[in-house]
Formats: structure tokens, sequence, C-alpha cells
């Protein structure tokens, strides 16, 4: 039989447990508890899982893991490689818990990420509930100020709490982008209250700061985003982002990452701003020729929107083909022959399978109701 316990908020030890350590046959817990004895074994996670896996069915074995064993913990992992009846869970405090009960914060009103070993949080639930929980790693604080760079100091309000449990535990305020004072190897978490309303999932034009004519109309970029098939937690590279328009609308409506690639300075300035009114989050404008800053990146984006980026772009298009994640969709869209000519061809040529799509429509307006003809605008599909 297996029981999985939480120690609790603390130091790395066995204080915190109510429960009769000697009635089992073998101890399993990390190798940072300060306690130790023949039936103690010390093993990283594959290791303790290995042996729980062989053994459960010959030992009493209490496995004895950190916090909470219901909270982003390997507890439940191995609780479901196991027969239900062969498992049972003694909770412990977890640190979500611990720091709704310090601060007076219901639970309700908190969504809980964690960015241990991940370069960017889920831009589909930061900031989601008034506050984002954040399970932090030694590069946590350096991921979020990146995430956040687009917000106004007075959009959130930041709560690091440091060795939860500890005699010099620290629960107060705390500057992302300051000089960190703290020991960022030792346990701590992020609080982060958001101060500003949601914003509206659907973007109009107007409200969008743009050069003249350099943005892609609702109608087009609504329809542009359904065909690019997003969803929630995605990155998306917008090549030729204009004002983007594109890049931000997928952001609200869908909840993915983006990066936006400019190399006109005027509107890379426009995309600042609009960034930064729309409040986007986990998105990175890179300025500058797209095709150098795409060869320096090592991710490969699951969604690709070509708007723009000129001739050599089009070119290209079997090299950002390589680049998209596998399953992934690419999309490229033309207002001109000449362009269209130019993405089929650099296509063709590599024998890349695509799906071509054309829309035209025409807007009345005025008094009279007059017809306003809309450039016709084609897509070429590209499935991975």
């Amino acid at each position: 039989m297996l029981t999985i316990a939480g120690n609790g908020m603390g130091p790395y030890s066995f204080e915190n447990l109510n429960l009769d350590i000697d009635s089992f046959d073998t101890i399993v817990c990390d190798p940072n508890f300060e306690e130790s004895s023949e039936r103690i074994l010390k093993l990283r996670y594959r290791e303790a899982k290995e042996y729980i896996l062989r053994n459960y069915d010959k030992e009493e074995i209490l496995y004895v893991v950190t916090g909470s064993p219901l909270f982003y913990s390997a507890g439940t992992i191995v609780a479901k490689l196991l027969p239900r009846e062969s498992v049972t869970i003694v909770d412990g405090e977890s640190s979500l818990g611990y720091l709704c009960r310090k601060l007076a914060i219901s639970m309700a009103d908190v969504q809980s990420i964690s960015l241990h070993a991940r370069e960017r949080p889920d831009p589909s639930l930061l900031l989601k509930r008034r506050y984002t929980f954040i399970l932090c790693d030694a590069h946590s604080v350096r991921k979020m100020a990146k995430a956040l760079e687009h917000l106004k100091r007075d959009d959130i309000s930041v709560t690091i709490a440091y060795k939860l449990g500890y005699e010099d535990e620290y629960i107060g305020e705390f500057d992302l982008y300051g000089r960190c004072e703290f020991d960022l190897g030792e346990p701590y978490v992020l609080l982060i209250e958001r101060l500003f309303g949601r914003e509206s999932t659907i973007a109009e034009d107007s409200s969008f700061v743009t050069e003249r004519g350099m943005i892609s109309k609702k109608y087009k970029r609504e329809l542009s985003l359904q065909h690019l098939d997003l969803e929630e937690g995605m990155t998306l590279w917008d090549i030729g982002a204009g004002s983007g328009s594109c890049a931000i609308s997928a952001y609200l409506r869908y909840g993915v990452a983006t990066v936006l690639f400019e190399k006109n300075p005027r509107r890379a300035a426009y995309i600042e701003e609009n960034l930064a009114r729309k409040r986007v989050l986990c998105s990175e404008l890179l300025v500058g020729d797209a095709v150098e800053h795409w060869r320096e990146r090592v991710e490969r984006p699951e969604r690709i929107f070509v708007g723009g980026g000129g001739a050599r772009v089009l070119a290209l298009l079997p090299e950002l083909y390589d680049i998209l994640a596998d399953s992934g969709i690419m999309l490229v869209a033309a207002v001109t022959l000449d362009s269209l000519v130019a993405a089929i061809s650099s296509l063709e040529e590599s024998a890349i399978e695509y799906e071509a799509i054309s829309l035209s429509f025409t807007r009345y307006s005025g008094k009279l109701m007059m017809a306003e003809p809309q450039r016709e605008i084609f897509w070429i599909k590209v499935r991975k």
C-alpha cells in the first residue's frame, strides 16, 4: 500500500506530518529532506516513482512530498499509476492555501499557474482572474517581467511570498523590474493582482493607432484568424505586422502568445502603442529584417501569419514552413496578384501542399447606402 502525504509549508522536514512514521516499512522523499534513517529513501522523482511501482504491493510505503500532494505535485502523478484502492492521500497545506490564508483572499478569485521549466506563462490564464498565483523557479521573475512588459506599472500589484513557513518568511510588495534582493534559488511564489478591467475580445478598427491604410480591416482580420484555427496557449508569429491588429486580436480572442515582426520603425512605434493600449501579455515585437530575426529564434511556433514582408519573405516561405511546428498552420494573406503568384510559386517549387481561398465583399454605407467595394483578399493556407 502507498500513502502519499504533504509536509505543508516550511523546511524540508516531517514535523508537520500527522502520521505514525514508524508504521511504515519504507519512507520515500526528496533528497532535500532533513530526516535520515535506514527506512528513509531519499530519491529524485523518477527513482521514487520506479521504486514505488515495484514495491507498493509488497510494502507499506509512505511517500512524502512538499506542500500539498494535490497541488502541482508528483504525488498525484504517481497515484494515477496505481490501483485506486492501493493509494491513500493525506493532504498538507499548499503554498496557495497558505498565502490566501495569510492575505485573507478567496481562492475562488485566484488563478494558479506554474513556471517551473517553462519559458513563459500561459497567456490564456495570465491575469484572467483578479489574482494570478505563480509557482516560480529561479528564472521566473525575468520571465514574468518579459510577459508583462506592455503593462503600465499601475496596472498590477505584485506580491512576493518568500520561504513560506520558514523563520525568515517574507510576504510583501515586489518590483518585477527593479533590483532583486532575494535569493531566487530559495522557495518563493508570486501573486499578481490585476488592477484594470478586462479588455473586450472584439477589437474595432478605430481602437488601433495606425499609419494610414496599414491595418487589416475587421472582417478580413477576423476571418484570417479563423483560418488559422487558433487555440489557447499557442504561439503565433505575425510577419509584416503593420499596426499589430491581427496579432493583438488573436491574443484578445484566443489567448495566444504572439511575436510580431515589423521592419518599418514608424509602424513598429504604432504597434508598441497598440500593445500597451490593449494590455497585451506574452507578446514580443521584433523591429527590422524579419528574415534575420526568425533565423535567430529557437522556438517553433504552432501558427505563422504572413501579412506582409515583401518579395523576400514570400520567396522564403519554405524556410518558414520548416520552422513551423509539426501539425502547425501557416497562412499567407495577399492583396495583389503579384504577391499571390509569388507565394504560390515559392510553395510549389518546394512541393509544399497548400489551399487557396479568396474573399471579396461590398459594404453599404451612408444615408443612401452607397456601395463601397472592398479590395479582394487571397489566403494561401498550409498545413504541416
